[in-house]
Protein backbone atom coordinates (compact mmCIF):
# COMPACT_ATOMS: atom_id res chain seq x y z
CA UNK A 1 0.00 0.00 0.00
CA UNK A 2 1.06 3.68 -0.43
CA UNK A 3 0.70 6.09 1.72
CA UNK A 4 1.91 9.52 2.51
CA UNK A 5 3.03 11.40 5.32
CA UNK A 6 1.85 15.39 5.94
CA UNK A 7 5.88 16.08 4.75
CA UNK A 8 5.27 14.63 1.56
CA UNK A 9 2.51 16.44 -0.09
CA UNK A 10 3.44 17.55 -3.36
CA UNK A 11 -0.32 17.20 -5.09
CA UNK A 12 -2.12 20.20 -2.66
CA UNK A 13 -3.64 22.28 -4.28
CA UNK A 14 -7.03 25.00 -4.30
CA UNK A 15 -10.03 24.93 -7.03
CA UNK A 16 -13.11 27.10 -6.39
CA UNK A 17 -11.60 27.98 -2.50
CA UNK A 18 -11.78 24.00 -1.55
CA UNK A 19 -8.24 22.46 -0.98
CA UNK A 20 -7.50 19.29 -2.54
CA UNK A 21 -4.79 16.58 -2.94
CA UNK A 22 -4.09 15.27 -6.13
CA UNK A 23 -0.98 12.59 -6.58
CA UNK A 24 -1.52 9.34 -8.46
CA UNK A 25 -0.38 6.46 -7.02
CA UNK A 26 -2.05 7.75 -3.36
CA UNK A 27 -5.62 5.72 -1.98
CA UNK A 28 -8.42 8.63 -2.12
CA UNK A 29 -11.70 8.45 -0.20
CA UNK A 30 -14.21 10.99 -2.45
CA UNK A 31 -17.83 12.33 -2.01
CA UNK A 32 -19.76 13.73 -4.04
CA UNK A 33 -23.26 14.81 -4.33
CA UNK A 34 -26.05 15.57 -5.66
CA UNK A 35 -26.93 19.42 -6.44
CA UNK A 36 -29.73 19.72 -4.09
CA UNK A 37 -28.31 17.34 -1.32
CA UNK A 38 -27.51 20.05 0.80
CA UNK A 39 -30.09 22.71 1.36
CA UNK A 40 -29.01 26.48 0.26
CA UNK A 41 -29.21 27.18 3.70
CA UNK A 42 -26.80 25.44 5.45
CA UNK A 43 -24.36 25.72 2.96
CA UNK A 44 -24.43 29.75 3.74
CA UNK A 45 -24.87 28.82 7.49
CA UNK A 46 -21.78 26.92 7.16
CA UNK A 47 -19.68 29.46 4.90
CA UNK A 48 -18.07 31.24 8.20
CA UNK A 49 -16.27 27.62 8.99
CA UNK A 50 -15.73 27.19 5.37
CA UNK A 51 -14.19 30.76 4.97
CA UNK A 52 -11.81 29.82 7.78
CA UNK A 53 -11.20 26.19 6.38
CA UNK A 54 -10.30 28.04 2.51
CA UNK A 55 -7.99 30.94 4.55
CA UNK A 56 -6.11 28.71 6.87
CA UNK A 57 -5.12 25.92 4.03
CA UNK A 58 -5.57 23.48 6.88
CA UNK A 59 -7.57 20.72 5.27
CA UNK A 60 -6.68 18.60 7.84
CA UNK A 61 -7.68 20.81 10.77
CA UNK A 62 -10.37 19.75 13.21
CA UNK A 63 -12.55 22.42 12.13
CA UNK A 64 -12.37 20.53 8.11
CA UNK A 65 -13.33 17.00 9.72
CA UNK A 66 -15.97 18.19 11.90
CA UNK A 67 -17.63 20.06 9.11
CA UNK A 68 -17.36 17.41 6.69
CA UNK A 69 -18.27 14.79 9.17
CA UNK A 70 -21.79 17.27 10.22
CA UNK A 71 -22.24 17.21 5.99
CA UNK A 72 -22.03 13.73 5.78
CA UNK A 73 -24.61 13.31 8.22
CA UNK A 74 -26.66 15.78 6.42
CA UNK A 75 -26.46 13.98 3.14
CA UNK A 76 -27.15 10.45 4.87
CA UNK A 77 -30.95 12.26 5.29
CA UNK A 78 -31.93 11.78 2.10
CA UNK A 79 -32.50 15.40 1.67
CA UNK A 80 -33.31 16.82 -1.93
CA UNK A 81 -34.86 14.60 -5.23
CA UNK A 82 -32.60 11.76 -4.66
CA UNK A 83 -32.03 11.17 -8.42
CA UNK A 84 -29.87 7.73 -7.48
CA UNK A 85 -32.46 5.75 -6.13
CA UNK A 86 -34.00 5.37 -9.95
CA UNK A 87 -32.49 1.93 -10.77
CA UNK A 88 -31.44 3.25 -14.24
CA UNK A 89 -29.52 6.14 -12.80
CA UNK A 90 -27.93 3.91 -10.17
CA UNK A 91 -27.30 1.86 -13.28
CA UNK A 92 -25.08 4.39 -14.86
CA UNK A 93 -23.41 5.91 -12.11
CA UNK A 94 -21.86 2.19 -11.56
CA UNK A 95 -21.01 1.48 -14.53
CA UNK A 96 -18.85 4.49 -14.85
CA UNK A 97 -17.51 4.26 -11.37
CA UNK A 98 -16.20 0.88 -12.66
CA UNK A 99 -15.10 1.62 -16.57
CA UNK A 100 -12.09 2.52 -15.69
CA UNK A 101 -11.25 0.56 -13.03
CA UNK A 102 -7.59 -1.09 -13.75
CA UNK A 103 -7.02 1.11 -16.69
CA UNK A 104 -7.14 4.62 -14.73
CA UNK A 105 -7.60 3.72 -10.75
CA UNK A 106 -8.05 0.94 -8.67
CA UNK A 107 -11.23 0.66 -7.47
CA UNK A 108 -11.46 -0.28 -3.66
CA UNK A 109 -14.71 0.17 -2.90
CA UNK A 110 -17.62 2.17 -3.30
CA UNK A 111 -21.43 3.25 -2.56
CA UNK A 112 -24.44 4.88 -4.33
CA UNK A 113 -26.63 6.65 -1.83
CA UNK A 114 -29.75 8.41 -3.10
CA UNK A 115 -27.80 11.44 -3.19
CA UNK A 116 -24.14 11.06 -2.78
CA UNK A 117 -21.45 8.69 -4.02
CA UNK A 118 -18.74 7.74 -1.73
CA UNK A 119 -15.84 6.03 -3.36
CA UNK A 120 -12.55 4.85 -2.61
CA UNK A 121 -10.04 4.97 -5.50
CA UNK A 122 -6.12 4.75 -6.05
CA UNK A 123 -5.56 6.77 -9.25
CA UNK A 124 -2.50 5.03 -11.24
CA UNK A 125 0.21 7.20 -12.46
CA UNK A 126 0.21 9.84 -14.30
CA UNK A 127 -4.14 9.70 -13.58
CA UNK A 128 -5.19 13.05 -12.17
CA UNK A 129 -8.07 12.88 -9.36
CA UNK A 130 -10.32 15.89 -10.92
CA UNK A 131 -9.92 14.43 -14.25
CA UNK A 132 -11.24 11.19 -12.94
CA UNK A 133 -13.70 12.65 -10.94
CA UNK A 134 -14.91 15.19 -13.88
CA UNK A 135 -15.74 12.49 -16.45
CA UNK A 136 -17.75 10.54 -13.81
CA UNK A 137 -19.56 13.64 -13.27
CA UNK A 138 -20.09 14.69 -16.58
CA UNK A 139 -20.98 11.43 -17.99
CA UNK A 140 -23.09 10.74 -15.48
CA UNK A 141 -25.11 14.02 -15.17
CA UNK A 142 -25.78 14.06 -18.87
CA UNK A 143 -27.17 10.72 -19.14
CA UNK A 144 -29.06 10.62 -15.36
CA UNK A 145 -30.92 13.93 -17.14
CA UNK A 146 -31.65 12.28 -20.24
CA UNK A 147 -33.59 9.20 -18.18
CA UNK A 148 -34.72 11.86 -15.85
CA UNK A 149 -36.33 14.46 -18.88
CA UNK A 150 -34.94 16.79 -17.18
CA UNK A 151 -31.98 19.64 -17.80
CA UNK A 152 -29.48 21.79 -15.75
CA UNK A 153 -27.06 21.32 -12.72
CA UNK A 154 -27.17 17.53 -11.37
CA UNK A 155 -24.21 17.10 -9.47
CA UNK A 156 -22.57 19.66 -6.93
CA UNK A 157 -20.05 21.68 -8.55
CA UNK A 158 -17.11 20.54 -6.74
CA UNK A 159 -16.46 16.82 -4.69
CA UNK A 160 -14.96 16.08 -1.07
CA UNK A 161 -11.26 14.43 -1.37
CA UNK A 162 -8.76 12.99 1.64
CA UNK A 163 -5.76 10.79 0.32
CA UNK A 164 -5.61 7.54 2.71
CA UNK A 165 -2.57 8.41 5.83
CA UNK A 166 -1.92 4.78 6.89
CA UNK A 167 -3.21 1.38 6.64
CA UNK A 168 -5.89 2.15 9.64
CA UNK A 169 -7.03 5.32 7.72
CA UNK A 170 -7.66 2.74 4.79
CA UNK A 171 -9.65 0.24 6.93
CA UNK A 172 -11.95 3.02 8.76
CA UNK A 173 -12.93 4.22 5.15
CA UNK A 174 -13.53 1.11 3.44
CA UNK A 175 -16.19 0.40 6.71
CA UNK A 176 -17.43 3.57 6.14
CA UNK A 177 -18.27 2.93 3.28
CA UNK A 178 -19.58 -0.57 3.92
CA UNK A 179 -21.66 0.77 6.55
CA UNK A 180 -23.17 3.50 4.21
CA UNK A 181 -24.93 0.54 2.56
CA UNK A 182 -27.32 0.33 5.67
CA UNK A 183 -28.22 3.68 5.45
CA UNK A 184 -29.12 3.31 2.19
CA UNK A 185 -32.95 2.81 2.27
CA UNK A 186 -33.85 5.66 4.54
Amino acid sequence: MCFLFEEELKGYYKRSGIPHYDYDKVYQFITFRLHDSIPQKVIDDKRNELAFIKDSEDKDSDKYEKLQQFLHRYEDNGYGQCYLKNPKVYEIVENALKFFDKVRYDLIEMIIMPNHVHVLIRPYEGQHLHDIIQSWKSYTAKKANLILNRTGEFWMKDYFDRFIRNEDHYYKVINYIKNNDKKKDR
